[in-house]
């Protein structure tokens, strides 16, 4: 349950267009048998628990939080932050998933033998597998809603001076900006920016249309004051340099002009050069074009968009926010100018990637994880497709039950018995209240075209239990049962940590961890059906297949470790840490190097704690 919910008062601005078929927040209860409205239900942003579990340098005001963009305003909002400028690239509605490509690391009792022979692999010789981050697939209707009670809870902490980019395309793009409008006010729109970023060669070239090569980014104020610096490109046209037809003798192009009858020099390279406009042309998304920040992120911005976006609508000092994080490019870029950040993103993914980023870029900031009471795998979809296999005996795609329940089960006793789980991906299904649970006695059971004697419904949270209970004696009309379930209870069962062995010496005051094997059952399962996906694959076209292997240590697997030698418990504190990356090179303490790691972790101080990291993400807590 939510400790409490948080106002945000979603009142539309009066006289602005808006779409009728979303629910905005206010969620209708009405019976079956009638049209009669009985009463509608507003709830306010849920405010959980928030936990701080690791500190990066000196005590800041930044902040790395994991959780749902509305979650964490009703935390901003409770603790009165505001937010001076708002960024986000929030899920386009594009029909797709979204993966990370996995990349297995060196064997370390490998690693002398490489270094002697001065080799180093090649990207394409580097063994890798997918893993989904998320989905971006939504019902039209669905996403409206969630958009809605997302940009009304961010306009409740933004500042009286502040403005927000929504970066989207052609995919949602059109009804979004409707949705701004109404949030934000007509006349708040500053402008439509056109990011033509994209490469129309190779696949995409092949299509039977027109072929997208840009962005639309919807810039709006929240009021009348707000903060703009022009910006301006060193770049002439043709006409402009010829105007400058005089070369000085450094070989610098100058004009010469006049004020009143005094004869004046202007150079060409002291000009401002022309404002920018809102077609932006120069700015590459290849990955070629991003170098080294390319960090192998599902939809990953250059620096130097949003280093064009902060610079404009913000100065040094105020806090820049956003609350779609992905590989944590606004943070950077907003500690590299000098502002503040709060990075949020429900993916444990974004977390691990946005923390070693900004720990390599020497930030200080905290990282905080909201307590929603659902413990996930990394990423609501993964949850999702991991609870089909968790609900003993569950079975989907069954005759007769539609897509509302999550499956059934059957056996001897009950027959079929439809199974409802809420989606985690939609935070109106995560609490259990009255109009839901109406809509599932009213109507999705009636509407039952099996013969059932129970359903099964699954909760996260729930508004009151001894409500809901005897909301469903009251009004369930059927003969059907109507069993509840804490979804918590089923999660927090099947969580299992990797398995790492380790010897710690200790001599002259300095100690060394060495890891001698880890073994993580997930990732093992993951490589095997990527393997024997491969082998078939490779079957059918007459190809060769080379699979992954695995040492018998196992520490390829590893990504990260982090000593801890300040806390036994509580909030954790990186006192040093080494990070290997995809090539098998070290980085120890955010510091690049070109040596392979041996398994070994030497350390002044003696540790209290360890934490491990595999290369999926799966973090592993050692006490010593």
């Amino acid at each position: 349950m939510p400790i409490k919910y948080i106002p945000y008062y979603p009142n539309t601005v009066e006289g602005q267009a808006i779409l009728d078929n979303i629910t905005r927040t206010r969620r209708i209860l009405s019976y079956r048998e009638n049209d009669k409205v009985y009463e509608k239900i507003k709830h306010g942003m849920p405010f959980y628990e928030v936990e701080t579990v690791e500190t990066i340098g000196e005590k800041t005001e930044n902040l790395i939080i994991r959780g749902e963009c509305i979650s964490a305003c009703a935390y901003l909002k409770d603790q009165g932050i505001k937010v001076d400028l708002v960024y986000i690239d929030p899920p386009f509605a594009s029909g797709a998933d979204y993966a990370k490509k996995v990349y297995i690391r060196r064997n370390p009792k490998l690693a002398e033998k490489i270094k002697q022979a001065e080799q180093e692999m090649d990207n394409e010789e580097l063994q890798a597998f997918e893993e989904k981050m998320y989905g971006d697939i939504w019902k039209k209707e669905d996403y409206l809603n969630w958009m809605y009670e997302n940009l009304q809870a961010i306009k409740s902490i933004m500042s009286d001076t502040a403005s927000i980019y929504v970066h989207l395309d052609k995919s949602i793009g059109h009804y979004v900006k409707i949705l701004l409008d109404e949030v934000f006010g007509e006349d708040n729109f500053r402008g439509e920016i056109i990011w033509a970023n994209l490469s129309v060669s190779g696949f995409k070239s092949q299509a039977n249309n027109w072929i997208r090569g840009h962005d639309s980014i919807f810039y709006y104020k929240k009021n009348e004051e707000f903060i703009f610096n022009k910006e301006h490109l060193k770049e002439f046209s043709e006409g402009t340099i010829r105007r400058y037809d005089k070369l000085d003798e450094d070989g610098r192009r100058y004009k010469i002009y006049y004020e009143g009858f005094d004869e004046r020099i202007r150079y060409l390279d002291e000009s401002e050069g022309l404002p920018i406009a809102d077609t932006w042309t120069d700015i590459n998304s290849m990955q070629t074009a991003m170098g080294s920040e390319y960090l192998n992120y599902a939809t990953q911005k250059p620096e130097a968009l949003i280093k064009r976006i902060i610079k404009a609508s913000s100065n040094e000092g105020m806090v820049i926010a956003d609350f779609f994080g992905g590989s944590g490019v606004t943070a950077k870029v907003a500690n590299d100018l000098g502002r503040k950040f709060i990075h949020v993103d429900v993916g444990i993914n974004s977390i691990q990637t946005t923390r070693d980023r900004l720990i390599e870029a020497g930030a200080a900031f905290q990282i905080m994880e909201v307590k929603d009471g659902v413990s996930l795998f990394r990423n609501p979809v993964q949850t999702m497709e991991k609870l089909a296999k968790l609900i003993p005996g569950l079975q989907q795609k069954i005759e007769g039950i539609n897509k509302f329940w999550f499956g059934a089960i059957q056996n001897s006793k009950d027959g079929i018995i439809p199974v409802y789980v809420p989606n985690l991906l939609d935070s109106k299904e995560k609490v259990l209240d009255i109009p839901l649970i109406n809509k599932i006695i009213n109507q999705e059971m009636q509407n039952l075209e099996v013969d059932a004697k129970k359903v099964i419904v699954y909760y996260i949270d729930v508004d009151d239990i001894k409500e809901i209970e005897k909301f469903i004696r009251d009004y369930n009309e059927t003969e059907i049962k109507v069993e509840l379930k804490d979804l918590k209870n089923l999660l927090h069962e099947v969580v299992v940590d990797d398995i790492v062995e380790y010897e710690l010496k200790e001599e002259k005051e300095m100690f060394e961890i060495e890891i001698t094997r880890f073994i993580s059952d997930r990732l093992i399962q993951k490589i095997d059906e990527f393997n024997e996906k491969g082998q078939l694959q490779a079957i059918s076209k007459g190809k060769k297949f080379t699979p992954i292997e695995i040492s018998e240590e196992g520490l390829e697997l590893i990504e990260l470790i982090s000593l801890d030698c300040t806390n036994k418990v509580g909030i954790w504190q990186s006192d040093s840490e080494l990070k290997i990356d995809k090539k098998g090179f070290v980085q120890i303490n955010g510091e690049k190097t070109k040596d392979f790691w041996d398994g070994k972790i030497p350390y002044e101080k003696k540790p209290l704690r360890i934490k491990i990291r595999n290369i999926s993400g799966d973090e592993t807590v050692i006490e010593f």
